[in-house]
């Protein structure tokens, strides 16, 4: 008896980019396109870059680039293309008239790898709606396309369904998935303001996708993230209690990473994981210094983080990966109050960035050096439980005490 492979044969894409300026570096844009398709799940066999003014508003690149397209389609055997940009309902349905393959945008690609990466029931309501906000937009006019929009790589996430491709039925379900949200959202507040009643500090890790941030939290605390070298290797956000050598306590929290051109829906969708920067206390800006690429990388943080309204917060900048250089090079961040050159996988530099932290929540308190009268000997126990107590001294007019404090509990002192 003969027997077949069922596996799904591995999608081959070409890569689609337009160069509007060259400052722009559409080849290191195609290069990290690249390493998306590769985590959905597809293989690179071609690129194209066509430099032009704008996008073509028909088309995206220019009608002899599109000739040529096909024919680089025919000769490498792919099976669709991936274009760098998001692709209006009309750019999709040309291309597909003229091509006859399988259209992808980059927005399309970033939502199958979150589709595929969600594991909690929030990631996976926010993933869905994004998908359906996208999916949403390009029903109009798109004809046989929609057989397509079932997916990008892999089809994953709601566009199996071909009933969710009805604009009613998206419309009913985006309403339906909102609602949820608010939920989560409301819970999420809860407890964000459970972790303010506590004055426990809270610290947020961000950084661009794949810059290390979940293997410092797991350095940090033993948080056991999923850590690899993948893009959106993890996308729900964790927080875990942090001892500082001064033995007070902090609270680190991963969020999810940030990426160029990271698609409005999914910032949307995931606005209540990335506020969690919004709320924080102060700012872990993780960046690999070992890419190339890592000044736009920590461009691109900064945009987002202005995006979410992330106001004037203390940022310790981190340049993760140091174990890569033979001889690192000086490293600089004008917007971080700290910088520190760290491996978060060998755990160089951690001590250092850890003062950074203790002296960032210090710089918060209020220095007490009071006398409390015996009858008020409870009150110390305020600095010991919200603050640091750096003395403590049993003399005949009362307890002499010295340390830091929250300004909230200087007030009940």
């Amino acid at each position: 008896m003969a027997l077949y492979d069922t596996d799904d044969e591995q999608e081959k894409v070409v890569l689609v980019g337009v160069e509007l300026n060259p400052l722009d570096d559409c080849g290191k844009s195609l290069e990290e396109l690249a390493e998306l398709a590769k985590t959905a799940g597809a293989v690179t066999v071609g690129k194209m870059i066509q430099p032009r003014d704008s996008f073509h508003p028909a088309t995206y690149i220019g009608k002899g680039k599109l000739e040529e397209l096909r024919l680089m389609i025919d000769e490498l055997g792919a099976t669709g293309i991936i274009c760098d940009d998001e692709l209006s309902p009309a750019q999709l349905r040309n291309l597909e008239d003229v091509l006859n393959t399988k259209i992808m945008d980059r927005t399309m690609v970033i939502l199958d790898i979150f589709a595929a990466r969600a594991s909690s029931s929030e990631g996976k309501i926010q993933v869905e709606m994004a998908q359906l906000k996208y999916r949403s937009t390009r029903l109009a006019g798109l004809g046989t396309t929609l057989s397509r929009l079932g997916g990008g790589i892999g089809t994953r996430g709601p566009g199996e369904k071909k009933i969710e491709t009805d604009r009613r039925i998206i419309r009913d379900r985006i309403a339906h998935l909102s609602g949820e949200l608010k939920e989560i959202k409301s819970h999420r507040d809860v407890q964000r303001q459970n972790r303010q009643d506590s004055s426990t500090p809270v610290a947020a890790i961000v950084g661009y996708t794949n810059a290390g941030k979940s293997t410092l939290l797991n350095r940090l605390t033993d948080a056991g993230v999923l850590s690899e070298d993948k893009l959106f290797a993890t996308l729900d956000p964790t927080t875990r209690a942090l001892t500082l050598p001064n033995k007070e306590k902090v609270l680190m929290t991963d969020t999810v990473g940030f990426i160029r051109k990271l698609p409005h829906n999914l910032i949307e969708a995931f606005k209540s994981t990335l506020e969690e920067a919004k709320y924080a206390d102060m700012i872990i800006h993780v960046v690999d210094c070992s890419n190339d690429d890592y000044e736009r990388h920590m461009a691109t943080v900064y945009e987002t983080l202005k995006q979410l309204d992330v106001g004037d917060k203390p940022i310790i900048t981190l340049f993760n990966k140091c174990d890569k250089y033979g001889e690192l090079p000086i490293l600089k961040d004008s917007k971080a109050d700290y910088v520190e050159n760290i491996s978060a996988r060998t755990g160089v530099g951690i001590d250092e960035f850890l003062e950074d932290v203790q002296d960032i929540i210090l710089k918060s308190r209020i220095r007490i050096e009071r006398v409390f009268p015996y009858s008020d000997a409870g009150k110390i126990q305020l600095i010991r439980e919200y603050g640091q107590l750096e003395s403590e001294e049993y003399t005949q007019e009362g307890i002499s005490v010295k340390g830091y404090v929250p300004a909230w509990v200087g007030g009940k002192l």
